[in-house]
């Protein structure tokens, strides 16, 4: 109790002695007598209240906890709280205190007189007063800020630069071949869309180009082209505000090549072990080690949401932009599994194509003869800008991210939701985000890996939601150079702002009989189309019902 004698000021006195009003309510009966209550309807009466609060606590004859706080307030604000009036019954031990709460050699005269008046037995009323007005401030609107491409780099099985891999999709080339990194005769397997010819020279330090996981290489080596292609050179790079400048490029496997290696050492011995397995092994160490090399101190991190990572990093860093937490992203993804352990997982869940014999003929979205993906590998990164913050530097604009959004299937962990509310979902809230209504699209990149299941239900919710759309046109990039898992969303939103710029959209190859649920009448050809892009949109979908999409649209 001794403790208590320090609470001195108006407000603890307040809350101390009604507290403990009803801790010490044990010896009383759980009513008022009539005269008590009387005298508290009678003190009530006085408060002009609008709202009466009256709380129980414990009750009944057991000897339990009984008694009651009864107060009244002046408004639903702190400070009609604090202005108002409380009614409560002292008990007999707070009057045995001789103010406990507040001992009489810290009470001023006026204290004392009320103490005194509620020993009598009668009900003391106290009334605290806020010293100062409390004020509240409202956080002044933000202007909405627009969100434009300035730069992109990739790494993927069609090239490693951005003009070149979109030709070669215009082109219909397939990036599709037999895996030449490793031995897999073993393997009901032997295809994916392998990046060739790729080199880190200038862009990565030798040392770490000999210790890290691809995956890191691929996304370091397209961020560092993507700052190239949107004119980041080092002069403007030393006018940015660095703490304005972040990464978001994340990956669906991460090192597992590092991973691999390490754990075949330790067969051996852990001293045979890769000292950095573990930070080369983590998805977010790609993003952390490109800030690290730029110096930018701005949002950092990765997401890993399967297949559909990519979108979900450009999202989120367009997102950062928007807040006003960053006025330039690189965000993106970047994949590297087609490797013995990678392969070897995904045929043990018997998702990929066995169309050995003809590589370029196997990734066959919505074709009838499809019998799974090809697993393809790469990296694709945007440099998202603020428009203000692009313009006064005098960057190239490509096109303008107008945003996107997130759902989940909640159903199974690799099947696509059976009535496609998921998708169907996500796409109406990305449309809803970025202001747009189901009119104002008429590209689709698919995100159609060439899965019996999987093409068939994306389909459909497409048309339920465009198929009154009559120059709506589809297509799938998966086509040509695989699925390239964490990285697909990215490299295929490269496809979609290169679309926007040249007005050509790529084919889909090897579509020779769409399946019966289809209308081919809205899916390209197997030519490249001329197409004048009002907004385009971008799906992904990963295993764990995980569903995003994202509208690009001209910069106007």
């Amino acid at each position: 109790m001794a403790g208590l004698a320090s609470v001195s000021s108006p407000l603890c006195t307040w809350l101390v002695a009604a507290c403990m009003s009803v801790t010490c309510a044990q010896g009383h009966s759980g009513d008022s007598s009539p005269s008590l209550r009387r005298r508290k309807r009678s003190l009530l009466a006085k408060c002009n209240s609008s709202t009466i609060s009256t709380f129980n606590v414990g009750g009944g004859s057991d000897g339990g906890l009984s008694g009651r706080f009864v107060s009244c307030f002046s408004g639903s604000s702190f400070q009609g709280l604090m202005s108002s009036c409380l009614a409560f019954e002292p008990c007999s031990h707070y009057y045995a205190s001789n103010g406990l709460f507040c001992p009489s050699t810290n009470l001023n005269r006026k204290q004392r007189r009320l103490n005194r008046s509620s020993a009598s037995g009668e009900a003391m009323a106290v009334a605290v007063q806020p010293a100062k007005e409390v004020v509240t401030k409202k956080k002044p609107g933000t202007k909405h800020r627009r969100v434009v491409v300035t730069g992109m780099g990739v790494v993927s099985p069609l090239g490693n630069d951005v003009d070149k891999f979109y030709n070669n999709l215009l082109e219909g080339v397939s990036g599709i071949s037999q895996i030449e990194s490793f031995d897999c005769s073993q393997f009901p397997t032997r295809i994916a869309g392998e990046v060739k010819d790729f080199s880190t020279d200038g862009l990565v330090a030798p040392k770490l180009s000999k210790r890290m996981d691809k995956f890191m290489l691929y996304m370091l080596t397209a961020g560092k082209k993507a700052l190239v292609d949107g004119g980041i050179t080092e002069d403007v790079m030393n006018d940015l505000d660095k703490t304005k400048c972040g990464v978001l490029i994340g990956s669906a496997m991460g090192g597992m090549k590092v991973f691999s290696d390490s754990i075949e050492a330790l067969r051996i011995s852990y001293r045979k072990m890769n000292p950095f397995c573990v930070p080369f092994a983590t998805t977010n160490m790609g993003s952390a080690m490109l800030a690290m090399d730029l110096g930018w101190m701005g949002p950092n991190y990765s997401i890993s949401t399967a297949c559909a990572t990519g979108n979900f990093c450009i999202l989120s860093a367009a997102n950062h932009i928007v807040r006003g937490e960053a006025n330039v992203m690189l965000c993106g993804g970047s994949d590297a599994a087609i490797i013995p352990i990678g392969l070897g997982g995904f045929v043990a869940c018997r998702a990929l194509s066995e169309k050995n014999d003809e590589p370029t003929k196997a990734s066959r979205p919505w074709d009838m003869s499809r019998d799974g993906f090809v697993m393809g590998e790469g990296s694709g990164v945007l440099l998202l800008e603020e428009l203000e913050h692009a313009k006064a530097r005098n960057a190239n604009i490509y096109a303008e991210f107008l945003g996107g959004s997130f759902t989940c299937d909640a159903y199974h962990m690799t099947e696509p939701r059976p009535d496609g509310f998921g998708v169907i979902l996500c796409i109406e809230k990305a449309l809803a985000q970025s202001a747009l209504c189901k009119e104002d699209i008429n590209y689709i990149n698919a995100h159609a890996t060439s899965t019996p299941a999987g093409d068939l239900k994306e389909f459909q919710a497409l048309m339920h939601c465009f198929g009154q759309n009559p120059d709506l046109r589809i297509n799938s990039t998966k086509s040509m150079i695989g699925h390239l898992l964490g990285a697909a969303g990215a490299v295929e939103a490269i496809g979609v702002i290169q679309a926007i710029r040249s007005g050509w959209v790529h084919p889909n190859i090897n579509l020779d009989n769409p399946d019966d649920g289809m209308d081919p009448n809205v899916l390209v050809g197997p030519k490249k189309e001329r197409l004048d892009i009002r907004a385009a949109l971008s799906n992904s979908f990963g295993f764990g019902g995980h569903n995003s999409s994202i509208i690009f649209a001209p910069y106007k």
